[in-house]
């Protein structure tokens, strides 16, 4: 029927769910955005799945009941909330109630847009020079009147409510009448695809329809230089469509902020059964295709090594199991399981070890340009992951939990897929190369020495016939030493699920070096199966034996290992091979500690000494549980600034914003701007302690000693400030209102809510954090120069601003296992970059009397 279009639209199967059905992952927006679904629908076409297999896209609805409802902060259970969370929720239902009124706003002005053209165009049809047809006009804006009518009257109904609102207030008749309106949508679907079908016909057969048909304006509902903004037929045609996927999404919000005793509570829920049950006779449910691996033993053949791996394939990402044997390294797909066959592995290309290099034939040859995938969204597939794990963990021995692990499967594996971003390359001596992405240039360097290792006992180029070269591929299977993907999902019960909390780690010396050199250490840690740089030494120069004593703090998610990998640093470039086509600095050696959950148990500085190469590196480390990082000590001296609370220090130095914060950002934009990973490079933690102890006894004399340090010395000074606090900046009490609207689905709700509850801050956290807001975003200005983006910012910043009170903290209060926590705490963090991000994103922050004026121009002394 009509619904070819809509069954094939993956935008249009996003926000549909059957009865008992919810989201994974990050709900869908309310609004909808032409250009935004036009391009989820080629990225939805185009995106690289494992063994190039088909699947179903990662953001299709789950029908994992909690997924959303968990992301949202909340619980649905709101009989069993206390005094003041009841509160809070009513609180939060006034604003997902000013939310929906303002899209319904906007949602009647593309309906008026529609319906403008429409007199003129039927006026026109009864003369002897149509546009269009009678039955053109018809087909084409089929039921838009009907709608308008609707929601105008839903509209209207609503928005004295609002205006004379109190908890009481009664609100649900509406949304039970709207919900029972749903059969007009029916209609407006089913004519849908024959609708935009005609339209295309008529505007390539009439010009001057083409020319209405792109220039429709539609009112803006906020104050604009700009009344009208300009939309094409298509997009408004869409509006509809869009809409009637939201019914669910809003009666959801405002269900879970309803209490179970509210007289509206009935009619909600009742409004949601039919919106859900209306979905649901529309929507399809569809099969992932994705098949599960098996292994099966195969034949002989000696291996070194193998590894999954990330290939890139004219710029698509494509997993590989990779197989370094005796004489050649082996590039395989691992076969998608058909007809309950065992596990098989397809050869895609093999290099001789003789004639393997990792230079370039030609110098001139260009380095491939590697697709980023945006931190955005690699945080919402580990946002998505860690939910999945929150829900197998509640659904432990119930029917749903094998479809849920396929679906943590599939996420993970697309996490493993898009996460790595530095180039391995490979060259065959014909002139050929590849190239592998990976996450660590631990890995790279593994890599690297076992097949130089190998090549010198190489001799001999050769071909292998197709018979050989099947008995090898199928060798794989049983000589394979990583025989799962490296996800979570694959790991056996018993193994740990990785620590959580803060590792602080001191690089104190090195010694067994030949010559002396400038050297440098960095400190890597895994997360969400990949490992990421978290902290790098300065360079110490002309030296045998480096003493750093640096202390560097690092954030653990689900963490087994800490690596560290010690540098030359290389300032004669010219002297430097060209491995991959990039020129690095050389690394002297490399090495690894297990994170112990016993062993750091006990919370003391725990020595260690990692050898290398001839190289050892002596280090201490010392780890913090999350649950005890949540703990803020007050200072006992309020003389000073550290620990004090921000309005006492204000009102003290008779300012808007802490002293300390503005000589710090002053230093940062005078040196610090152009600085690779400002805020996110650790400075050095005895440098940090003597900034605090000046600014704690007297931060007048402080500048001069800024000055000559370094400075990311200064931004973590800053950034030990506010995690310091007391209480955190945007408070203790509206935390938990803040984490509740980041998950709010429709974005004008989210907006109303988010300025609000901003806007609600005592005025010292408010001028403080705008102050700090402006700053960041100068910061993220020169991003292609210091690397640091909105989103790296908001990462480091939200769970410094943002973090909850010990008595509204998802963790437990006296958890069995204090170390190994589960995910609800990556979900929390995750939240807490959201809402610091969602600021750092808006243009603009409105703030009464010209109050943000005051703020950036009036913070004198």
């Amino acid at each position: 029927m009509a619904y070819a279009y809509l069954l094939h639209s993956s935008v249009f199967k996003l926000s549909f769910f059957s009865t008992d059905a919810s989201f994974s992952g990050t709900p869908p927006s309310y609004a909808y955005d032409a250009d935004r679904a036009e391009e989820q629908r080629r990225h939805h076409d185009m995106m690289p799945y494992i063994d190039d297999s088909p699947s179903s896209s990662p953001h299709l609805s789950s029908k994992s009941r909690g997924s959303r409802d968990t992301l949202s902060s909340g619980s649905l259970e709101s009989t069993k909330s206390s005094e003041p969370d009841l509160e809070k929720g009513l609180e939060m239902r006034k604003w997902v109630l000013s939310g929906i009124l303002a899209s319904e706003e906007t949602y009647l002005s593309h309906l008026e847009a529609l319906l403008l053209p429409m007199k003129p165009l039927k006026a026109a049809a009864t003369t002897s020079q149509p546009v269009l047809t009678s039955q053109q006009i018809e087909t084409i804006f089929f039921k838009v009147p009907e709608l308008y009518e609707i929601h105008k009257e839903f509209y209207d109904g609503l928005f004295p409510r609002v205006q004379q609102w109190s908890h009481q207030q009664r609100v649900g008749d509406l949304f039970q009448k709207l919900a029972s309106q749903l059969g007009v949508y029916r209609a407006f679907v089913d004519n849908y695809e024959v609708a935009m079908e005609t339209a295309e016909k008529c505007c390539q057969a009439n010009a001057q329809f083409a020319e209405i048909s792109e220039n429709l304006k539609a009112r803006n509902t906020k104050d604009s230089k700009d009344q009208t903004t300009k939309n094409s037929l298509e997009t408004l045609l869409y509006k509809p469509v869009d809409r009637v996927t939201r019914s669910t999404l809003v009666l959801h919000d405002l269900l879970k902020h309803t209490p179970a005793s509210h007289p509206d509570h009935p009619l909600l829920q009742d409004a949601l059964r039919i919106s859900q049950n209306f979905l649901s006779s529309i929507n399809e449910e569809i099969t992932p295709r994705r098949q599960s691996m098996t292994v099966k033993k195969g034949e002989h053949r000696q291996l070194l090594k193998d590894s999954f791996m990330v290939e890139l394939v004219e710029g698509a990402r494509k997993l590989r199991h990779v197989f370094l044997f005796t004489d050649l390294f082996l590039c395989a797909k691992l076969k998608k399981q058909l007809g309950g066959k065992s596990q098989q592995y397809d050869c895609k290309w093999y290099i001789p070890l003789t004639d393997l290099s990792f230079q370039t034939v030609d110098e001139s040859e260009a380095v491939p340009n590697i697709p980023l995938v945006p931190d955005e969204e690699l945080d919402a597939m580990k946002i998505k992951i860690s939910q999945m794990k929150n829900d197998i963990q509640r659904e432990k021995g119930s029917k749903v939990i094998e479809r849920l692990k396929k679906k943590l499967s599939e996420q993970e594996s697309l996490l493993l897929l898009m996460s790595p971003n530095m180039a391995f390359r490979v060259h065959n001596r014909n002139g050929k190369s590849y190239t592998f992405l990976i996450s660590s240039d631990y890995e790279r360097a593994e890599w690297r020495e076992n097949i130089r290792e190998q090549q010198k006992k190489c001799f001999k180029s050769f071909s292998l016939t197709s018979v050989e070269l099947q008995m090898l591929t199928n060798s794989c299977v049983k000589l394979q030493t990583v025989h799962n993907i490296p996800l979570t999902i694959n790991k056996e019960d018993d193994e740990s699920p990785g620590l959580y909390g803060f590792l602080n780690v001191i690089v104190h010396s090195a010694t067994g070096f030949k010559q002396s050199t400038n050297l440098y250490c960095t400190l890597e840690v895994d997360s969400f199966g990949y490992f990421v740089n978290k902290a790098k030494t300065r360079v110490y120069r002309d030296t045998t034996e480096p003493n750093w004593n640096e202390e560097f703090e690092i954030e653990l998610e689900g963490s087994q290992t800490l690596r560290i990998l010690c540098y030359e640093k290389c300032y004669n470039k010219t002297k430097l091979t060209k491995d991959d086509g990039e020129i690095t600095d050389r690394i002297m050696g490399k090495g690894q500690i297990q994170l112990d959950p016993q062993v750091l148990q006990d919370k003391d500085w725990q020595r260690t000494v990692i050898s290398m190469n001839g190289v050892e590196v002596k280090l201490s480390v010392k780890f913090t549980s999350r649950e005890f990082s949540l703990k803020r000590m007050p200072s006992r001296k309020q003389t000073g600034v550290f620990g004090v609370k921000i309005a006492i220090v204000t009102k003290r130095e008779r300012s808007k914003v802490p002293y300390i914060v503005r000589q710090c950002v002053e230093e940062i934009e005078r040196r610090g701007m152009e600085e690779v990973g400002i805020y996110r490079v650790s400075g050095v933690a005895t440098d940090i302690q003597a900034l605090k102890a000046a600014f704690d006894v007297n931060n007048k004399d402080v500048s001069v000693m800024m000055s000559e340090m370094d400075v990311n010395a200064i931004a973590g000074t800053l950034k030990l400030y506010f995690r310091e606090l007391p209480e955190p900046l945007f408070t203790d009490e509206l935390y938990p209102n803040f984490a509740e609207g980041i998950a709010l689905s429709d974005p004008v709700a989210k907006e109303s809510c988010m300025l609000n509850l901003l806007l609600s801050l005592p005025e010292p956290n408010l001028v403080t954090f705008l102050f700090l807001l402006d700053h960041l975003k100068r910061v993220a200005e020169r991003e292609s120069i210091n690397k640091m983006s909105l989103h790296n910012l908001a990462t480091v910043f939200g769970p410094t601003l943002l973090r909850p009170s010990e008595k509204d903290s998802k963790i437990p209060a006296n958890p069995t296992q204090p170390i190994t926590m589960t995910d609800s705490w990556s979900l929390e963090v995750m939240s807490q970059v959201q809402v610091l991000l969602y600021f750092l994103q808006l243009e603009t922050i409105p703030t009464p009397d010209s109050k943000r004026q005051s703020i950036l121009f009036s913070t004198e002394v």
